[in-house]
């Protein structure tokens, strides 16, 4: 690591806090148009345009995806910093009721991307007003990703077509409904868990509930897989790797007094360790089979690996601590927890270093949201919180991270 400039990096944040604050609202209105507007996971093309309109007047040179989402690079010289946020809404009814709820039935944004993006903008607002003083060391490249709310996510796309080409470091935030506004929250090492998507469907010869000898009993098969199959994960996979199998989907059936001969159970296998990540679709795939074999049925797997876990190296969660204490201050950072959510982001960090932060969203004070959920509400001062951190972050990347 080189030692920074301290008067350069300075004047520097001292520039970004300023230019953030002077966008405050119009960030605001951003997040809260992109609300209204929702778009679920590669369809984002509304959101794509809202960004690359802004990014196009500040001077960034912007490629945009053929499906959605945009790259956007400013600044001169071989060293490349890149800042990832992501444009996706989801599948849940806006249960909010502030005017600038969703105006799209069904969709909302309601894991905080709405955030993601307009801080990104923030970041980039900055990152422009250096540019243009002559005080950017290097050049930021930002990744306006489609698609993390699908497996195994739009990250995957953008790597694809080059995303990650002579970049150094990567970054992202998350919106954090636990965590208070004005606070960000830092982790070395494992922030997310991997996460993959299971399907067991079932078939069997169907029959009358009298005569279960006579046919295959597949809904009690079908019960035995979601009970015993995370039974066996937990003797089969190293218990420190804390896989969790939680189902979302169990069906089978029309009528009580009806064997079916079809069904289907589906939900999430989720596991701390990468290692043990790269082993447990194996153990799955025969553990379902083997608890099948008694019952007369047969069992066909879809096992969809999802994402890695996000793993942040510990010189790039040093360069966000920095940051954090320059634009925010000491006191406005604390640590937090792995969590057992999957985040696509953890393919960039497959080929690059880098780190996740966690942004704070909660009104000091205020009830505790939580995330994917249609109430999901936000402190808007994050929004510019945010956008400050990201700019920090990048300054202080080009001028210490070799």
């Amino acid at each position: 690591m080189t030692t920074p400039d301290p008067n350069a990096v300075d004047s520097a944040e001292r520039v970004i806090n300023t230019v953030v604050e002077k966008h405050a609202d119009d960030l605001v209105d951003l997040r809260r148009d992109l609300h209204r507007h929702p778009e679920l996971s590669w369809e984002e093309r509304r959101t794509t345009d809202r960004v690359v309109e802004v990014l196009g007047h500040l001077g960034f040179r912007v490629t945009v995806s053929q499906r959605s989402g945009a790259l956007a690079e400013i600044g001169e010289g071989e060293r490349v910093v890149a800042l990832r946020a992501d444009l996706d809404a989801l599948p849940v009814h806006d249960l909010t009721q502030d005017p600038w709820t969703s105006t799209v039935p069904g969709v909302a944004h309601a894991c905080g991307h709405d955030v993601h993006t307009s801080a990104l903008v923030g970041a980039a607002h900055a990152l422009a007003e250096l540019h243009d003083r002559g005080q950017l060391p290097g050049r930021v490249r930002l990744l306006f990703q489609p698609a993390e709310e699908v497996m195994p996510g739009g990250a995957v796309h953008l790597v694809n077509h080059g995303a990650l080409e002579e970049v150094e470091r990567i970054y992202a935030l998350h919106t954090e409904p636990a965590v208070d506004v004005g606070t960000i929250g830092v982790r070395t090492g494992p922030i997310t868990s991997a996460a993959d998507r299971i399907e067991v469907r079932l078939e069997g010869t169907g029959g009358h509930t009298s005569r279960p000898h006579l046919t295959g009993d597949l809904t009690f098969a079908l019960a035995k897989i979601t009970s015993e199959l995370p039974a066996v994960l937990s003797r089969r996979m190293d218990p420190r790797a804390g896989v969790s199998v939680v189902w979302g989907v169990l069906r089978a059936g029309a009528a009580p007094n009806v064997i079916p001969d079809q069904g289907i159970a589906a939900g999430t296998v989720r596991i701390l360790d990468s290692v043990a990540w790269a082993g447990v679709e194996a153990v799955v795939r025969e553990a379902v089979l083997d608890i099948v074999r008694p019952y007369g049925v047969t069992a066909a797997v879809d096992y969809l690996q999802g994402v890695p876990p996000v793993v942040n190296d510990a010189a790039s969660a040093r360069i966000v601590n920095a940051a954090v204490d320059a634009v925010l201050g000491p006191h406005h950072r604390t640590e937090v927890p792995q969590s057992l959510g999957g985040e696509d982001f953890g393919w960039y960090l497959a080929g690059v270093p880098g780190a996740m932060f966690r942004l704070g969203t909660r009104t000091p004070g205020g009830p505790t949201y939580d995330l994917h959920q249609g109430d999901l509400r936000v402190d808007e001062q994050s929004v510019a919180i945010g956008a400050r951190v990201l700019a920090a972050v990048a300054v202080r990347t080009l001028v210490t991270a070799r």
